[in-house]
């Protein structure tokens, strides 16, 4: 098979490039660090009928994006993104299950020196199954152990790297001693891209719940403020309705003014006992047997025989 040269390859690689940008409203622009050629492969394989991934030189990207930039102006938002060792991945799904999918292409790495740390690393309390002439490697890393049974135990959990910090040949040594692979790769989510408008990845945990918890929120302060100003609006109407309601009520109780609304309070004003009768009907029965209960008791203490014993005499005092 005969490869095609630098021009061609270039000029094919441009018009993909376009042909994905007008095909796919949605974009994720990802990061690709220590990402192999094999779990990419598995990436693509996992993405497929779902989502397209595209890699290539940031410069010949962004060549491609400024080409198109006069046909989609709001392509030219993505690149000051496009920098590092980034990617594409097209859809025209929904974010939300590709993004899973990115995620469930993570894969387990140990920790190699000159790495920097993306998670922070902590060493649990365990017996390593080490045998006692390692006992000087870990004094070094001031990690406390003991002796048990002829191998080496940790005896506390030990945190050994923080996030951002760079992995060490004696971290990395110990953490493949005893089999511990911190670290997972794949492709991070850097920026999304939506119909022409981008922002970040952490906008898509949002849920409607959220948003309408939000909306709601403000529309409590907008009445709130509405009512403090005088000024009516939509939010504000029914309070204010409500507000005026209960003026009518009070008006009514004190003067004779009627209607059909009052006549439960204005007769409740009249003779307040009809509505008290009503409330001490309705008393929980649990109420009306207590008096019983506490006479009951009183009259089986009283029906109990006296002791010298209580009154702290003896029978000879």
């Amino acid at each position: 098979m005969v490869r095609e040269n630098k021009t061609a390859w270039k000029a094919n690689y441009f018009t993909k490039v376009v042909s994905y940008l007008d095909e796919y409203p949605k974009c994720f622009i990802v990061g690709a660090d220590n990402v192999g050629s094999r779990q990419m492969q598995q990436i693509r394989i996992g993405l497929r009928g779902l989502a397209v991934v595209l890699m290539g030189k940031n410069t010949m990207m962004r060549k491609a994006i400024r080409g198109h930039v006069e046909n989609n102006a709001a392509l030219d938002k993505i690149l000051p993104h496009i920098k590092g060792n980034v990617g594409f991945v097209f859809t025209k799904g929904d974010l939300n299950e590709v993004r899973d999918k990115l995620i469930d292409n993570k894969v387990r790495a140990p920790a190699r020196p000159g790495a920097i740390a993306p998670c922070e690393v902590v060493i649990p309390a365990q017996n390593t199954g080490l045998g006692p002439e390692k006992t000087n490697f870990f004094q070094a890393l001031s990690i406390p152990t003991k002796i048990s049974k002829g191998t080496i135990e940790i005896i506390n959990d030990v945190p050994i790297l923080r996030v951002g910090d760079k992995v060490g040949a004696s971290e990395a040594t110990l953490l493949n001693m005893l089999n511990i692979s911190p670290f997972s790769y794949g492709l991070i989510i850097e920026q999304v891209y939506d119909s022409g408008s981008i922002f970040s990845p952490n906008i898509l945990d949002i849920k409607p719940e959220d948003l309408r918890a939000k909306f709601q929120q403000g529309v409590a302060n907008l009445a709130a403020v509405s009512l403090a100003i005088g000024y009516p609006t939509i939010a504000s109407a029914p309070h204010s309705i409500a507000n005026g309601f209960k003026n009518l009520l009070a008006l009514a109780a004190v003067t004779d003014v009627e209607f059909k609304q009052a006549e439960t309070i204005k007769e409740f004003v009249k003779d307040p006992s009809k509505f008290v009768a009503a409330v001490v009907a309705t008393a929980p029965a649990a109420a009306a047997g207590a008096p019983a209960a506490k006479a009951e008791a009183k009259k089986k203490e009283e029906s109990e025989p006296e002791s010298d014993d209580d009154m702290g005499f003896g029978l000879f005092d």
